[in-house]
């Protein structure tokens, strides 16, 4: 097992890539913390799902864009498990709007969630991994972060804010033999993606821009984040790697 032993916590991983980053984890080995901000009967579902792979789990609520909730949740990862050897920033959501009529609050949600959000996590948890002198960090973007796209000027604003500061961290952290790296993906197959799809329309304009001419599903993507927590990965640091079906290639 690849990851037999790690800690690993991946914020909002409920559902969706967070829940298949979590499970992909615990296949290989990793002790996981769950954290949901609204759900937690999901959260529950995916502490079962990894104690039946025979690793340990919790669920954790917090709001990653809080301080106080982002510290809370890594120091109930140390204080439950003993270390934190990977963070995974995933947590996210999004408000769309054209830019002449997106409101401020609209801006501020999905910044502060993906952008702030990784921030306070990587602050908290990197106090950790300094002191043990190892740790994986690894931020989630989004193509429309490298390409942007229509109706989401603050989701791309914030995700592609997450490549410079992946860089500006990976720089920090090293000299603390801490390793950071940033995944991009495409159009996953989870609830946020739903109406791109399901509209016939949405559908074909996505698929003529991802050059393997199909959605990722959750198995697709979680093998990229096990090579990044591993060992395997021990000498890359402040790397893009998309996995995106081709997409951010258009």
């Amino acid at each position: 097992m690849r990851l037999k032993d790690k800690v690993a916590l991946v914020t909002g991983s409920s559902r969706g890539v967070g829940k298949a980053v979590a499970l992909g984890f615990a296949k290989e080995g990793a002790q996981v913390v769950i954290n949901y901000t609204s759900n937690e009967a999901a959260a529950n579902e995916v502490v079962a799902a990894v104690e039946g792979m025979g690793s340990r789990a919790i669920a954790v609520r917090a709001d990653v864009a809080q301080k106080k909730d982002a510290k809370d949740l890594v120091g109930a990862t140390v204080e439950t498990f003993g270390r934190i050897d990977i963070l995974v920033n995933n947590a996210g959501f999004t408000r769309p709007a054209l830019l002449l009529k997106m409101s401020e609050e609209q801006w501020d949600q999905v910044v502060d969630i993906h952008l702030k959000g990784a921030f306070l996590c990587t602050q908290a948890a990197g106090l950790h991994m300094k002191d043990e002198k190892n740790g994986k960090i690894i931020n989630v973007m989004s193509v429309a972060g490298l390409v942007g796209t229509v109706g989401q000027v603050n989701y791309s604003a914030a995700k592609g804010g997450i490549l410079s500061m992946t860089k500006s961290i990976a720089r920090e952290l090293a000299r603390y033999n801490v390793c950071c790296n940033v995944i991009s993906l495409g159009i996953v197959a989870t609830d946020m993606t739903e109406k791109i799809r399901t509209d016939e329309k949405l559908r074909e304009i996505y698929m003529n821009r991802i050059l393997l001419k199909r959605f990722a599903e959750p198995d697709d993507i979680s093998p990229a984040f096990v090579f990044l927590a591993s060992d395997e990965s021990n000498y890359i640091t402040g790397q893009l790697l998309c996995v995106d079906g081709g997409y951010g290639m258009i």
